[in-house]
């Protein structure tokens, strides 16, 4: 049996039970009858990792290993059943209440930790939808991404491998040639940085309660509102070369600009413009450029194995309305803060913390303590990149992709995944306390008054 890693066993714990829900939206209507996608996950899905094929148990030991199991694939393949006949609007309504419904819902232990789910139904955006719900002890974003890109091929060339966009710095390295003494000042900087970065992350205070966090216990056991928005990639990487930066500072600033609009929008109180929030921004600690293909992972060795849980969250707290003095300064403020984060070594420190606390209290107080930490944040933040072609299922083209992390302790959790030079931004927002349309409204809002600003003379950094 495979021992289930120290992340896997604090997202599959009594306190916390994390999944992803991946979504192909389709161009044409789904026809693949239930033989035919019997076969693919029997030939395509359950070869991918033993994990699609094992659940999680106990040793005599008290330690958790995967144990390999019969999948009875009829257990995993959910093919829901809305009234027929009705406007795309109303099945906009279902497939939202599904998504919300199938969000809540725990994987029983006794079973893989995975299911498909076929919703044959036209909505506003696709005419067909199969969502994938993956437990996150299963793997991270990477991990499944990998696999999910393992089961489609290019739409255009099947025989092509798909290609992704770059997602690097517009600005050039200006620093390949620093002296030992210029690189003194950087040394202790960076000693000071992961002081103060491990303190806040051990010692994470709570944030204020704002119209983007309710501060409700037990959040990740009320309803879930999932909805998406798209931006044109190639006008977030128009702002990113005008300003030297990344793609991920752009998005993060338009996220961090937006979420302050609507808090100042639905609350005039002056704590909303300048109260405590901060986003939990996830970093992939794999430092890779491209997603690594079911073949490739074959070929390495266990010790440089992509496939797991292998990341960790940035603290960065969203610039107030008082330290800002124009809207380009959340996409500075976000390159700063997450430059000077990425050299910290916090980060490593913080999981060695983990560690150290899991051999002496073991995991399930390891997952208390995570849940209370992400708890206490406003947002978190992922994103992915996705091919630059479209891909296609079964030769069904698939129209658009996106993705929900689900089974958190936060009423604001953010998703961004690039596809077919569209980039899919997703919000899963807690019921009766965010209004995503607002919500999406001011995030609209700010994309368009970054990229206005972006276009027009430079500014100064006023965080500098």
């Amino acid at each position: 049996m495979e021992p289930v890693s120290p992340t896997g066993q604090y997202f599959n714990s009594s306190v916390l039970s994390i999944s992803i829900l991946a979504v192909l939206e389709f161009e044409i209507p789904i026809t693949i009858i239930d033989a035919q996608a019997f076969s693919l996950l029997k030939d395509v899905f359950l070869p991918i990792n033993p994990r699609f094929s094992s659940i999680m148990v106990e040793d005599k030991n008290g330690k958790k290993q995967w144990k390999r199991v019969e999948v009875l694939l009829e257990d995993h393949m959910k093919l829901p059943i809305f009234p027929s006949g009705l406007s795309l609007e109303s099945y906009d309504k279902y497939l939202d209440e599904y998504l919300s419904k199938i969000a809540l819902e725990r994987f029983p232990q006794n079973k893989p930790l995975w299911e498909v789910h076929i919703v044959k139904y036209p909505t506003s955006n696709a005419a067909g939808h199969v969502i994938f719900k993956l437990h996150h002890a299963l793997g991270d974003g990477y991990s499944l991404m990998s696999a999910l890109l393992s089961c489609l091929q290019r739409a255009d060339n099947p025989s092509l491998p798909l290609t992704f966009p770059s997602l690097r710095s517009s600005k050039p390295n200006k620093n390949h040639k620093k002296s030992i003494f210029s690189c003194v000042p950087c040394f202790f900087s960076s000693v000071f940085n992961t002081i103060s970065d491990v303190r806040m992350s051990i010692l994470k205070s709570e944030d204020d309660r704002t119209p983007i966090r309710s501060g409700n216990g037990g959040i990740e056991f009320h309803p879930t509102s999932i909805t998406t928005m798209t931006f044109p990639l190639d006008q977030i990487k128009s702002i990113k070369t005008k300003l030297g930066v990344t793609i991920n500072d752009v998005i993060s600033g338009i996220l961090f600009y937006g979420a302050r609009l609507y808090m100042q929008e639905i609350s005039q109180e002056s704590i909303t413009g300048n109260s405590k929030s901060t986003a939990l921004v996830l970093l992939n600690t794999r430092m890779l450029g491209n997603y690594t293909s079911i073949k490739d992972m074959a070929k390495l060795k266990p010790a440089e194995m992509p496939w797991g849980n292998r990341f960790a969250f940035l603290h960065i707290p969203i610039p107030k309305s008082a330290d800002v003095s124009n809207p380009l300064d959340f996409v500075l403020h976000s390159q700063k803060i997450i430059m000077r984060k990425r050299k910290s070594l916090a980060v490593y420190i913080t999981g060695r913390f983990l560690e150290i606390m899991k051999k002496l209290k073991g995991p399930e107080v390891v997952a208390g303590y995570i849940h209370s930490t992400a708890g206490n944040a406003s947002m978190t933040i992922s994103n992915m990149i996705g091919p630059v072609e479209q891909m296609a299922l079964a030769n069904h083209p698939i129209k658009g992709l996106y993705y929900m992390v689900v089974g958190t302790p936060q009423g604001l959790d953010v998703t961004v995944i690039s596809y077919v030079g569209k980039l899919r931004v997703t919000f899963g927002a807690e019921k009766g306390h965010i209004d995503p349309q607002k919500l999406k409204s001011c995030m609209e809002n700010a994309f368009q008054t970054i990229f206005k600003a972006s276009h027009k003379s430079p500014t100064n950094d006023k965080l500098n």
